[in-house]
C-alpha cells in the first residue's frame, strides 16, 4: 500500500525535531552537523533569534493577502534585489521548479510578442536538475528524471556542461535563451569558472542570439 507521504525522495532514517545554529537534533537525542542545509535553502542556519523574531513579528501583523494587492514588504525586497544584481524585474515564486517554468514562458512569450515566433528553443546543459515539472525536466533532458513522462515538451537543446565551442554553435536564429545553473548539484558539484559564465553573457547579447 502506498505509503500517505508520496514516496519521490529515498529518505534515511532520521527524524528531525530541533535545529540551533549549524546543529540538528533527530528524535532520539542525536546530534549532527548539518552539512546540507535543507538541500542549499537554510544557509543561515537553524533558530537564529532575528530571524524568529522577524517571523513571529510578521505573524503577529499580518499572514498573507496574496499579490492581488500592494505588498510593501515585497516591493521593498524587489526594489533591493533589481539594485544589487543584473535584474530589472521581480517575479516571486514559492520554489526552484516554478522559477524554471516561468523563464521557459517568459524567454517564449518575449519573442512571440517581438514577432519571432520562432525563436522558441532554449539551450540547457547535460547533468543539470530544474525542477520537476514538465519544462524543468525537458530542460534538464536526463534519463533519470524524464524516463515515464513522454512525451516531453519540446524546444530543448542539450550541451556538454561548459562546452562553450558547442554553444557558439547550437546559437541559432531559432534560440530564445540559454539556462544554466553556476553549481550543478544532481551533475556531481559541478562549477564553471566565472570567466565562462561572462563570455555565455557575451555570446547571448549579440545581434539575432539569445
Amino acid at each position: 500500500m502506498i505509503p500517505s507521504v508520496l514516496p519521490t525522495y529515498t529518505r534515511a532514517p532520521l527524524a528531525f525535531v530541533k535545529g540551533e545554529g549549524s546543529w540538528l537534533t533527530t528524535d532520539d537525542g542525536r546530534r549532527f552537523l548539518d552539512m546540507g542545509a535543507g538541500i542549499g535553502v537554510m544557509a543561515l542556519g537553524h533558530s537564529h533569534p532575528a530571524l524568529v523574531q522577524a517571523l513571529a513579528d510578521q505573524g503577529g501583523a499580518l499572514w498573507h493577502v496574496s499579490n492581488l494587492y500592494t505588498i510593501p514588504q515585497q516591493q521593498e525586497l524587489a526594489d533591493r534585489l533589481v539594485a544589487a544584481t543584473f535584474a530589472d524585474t521581480v517575479f516571486f515564486t514559492n520554489s526552484g521548479t516554478e522559477a524554471c517554468e516561468l523563464a521557459v514562458k517568459m524567454a517564449r512569450k518575449h519573442f512571440h510578442d517581438a514577432d519571432q515566433p520562432e525563436r522558441c528553443t532554449i539551450i540547457a546543459f547535460e547533468g543539470a536538475f530544474h525542477g520537476r515539472s514538465s519544462a524543468a525536466i525537458a530542460a534538464a533532458g536526463s534519463e533519470k528524471l524524464t524516463s515515464g513522462f513522454a512525451p516531453l515538451l519540446p524546444g530543448f537543446v542539450h550541451l556538454p556542461f561548459g562546452d562553450i565551442d558547442a554553444l557558439k554553435a547550437a546559437l541559432d536564429e531559432t534560440t530564445a535563451a540559454v539556462i544554466v545553473e553556476p553549481v550543478q548539484g544532481e551533475g556531481g558539484i559541478r562549477t564553471l569558472p566565472d570567466a565562462d559564465f561572462r563570455e555565455m553573457r557575451a555570446l547571448c547579447e549579440r545581434p539575432a542570439r539569445c
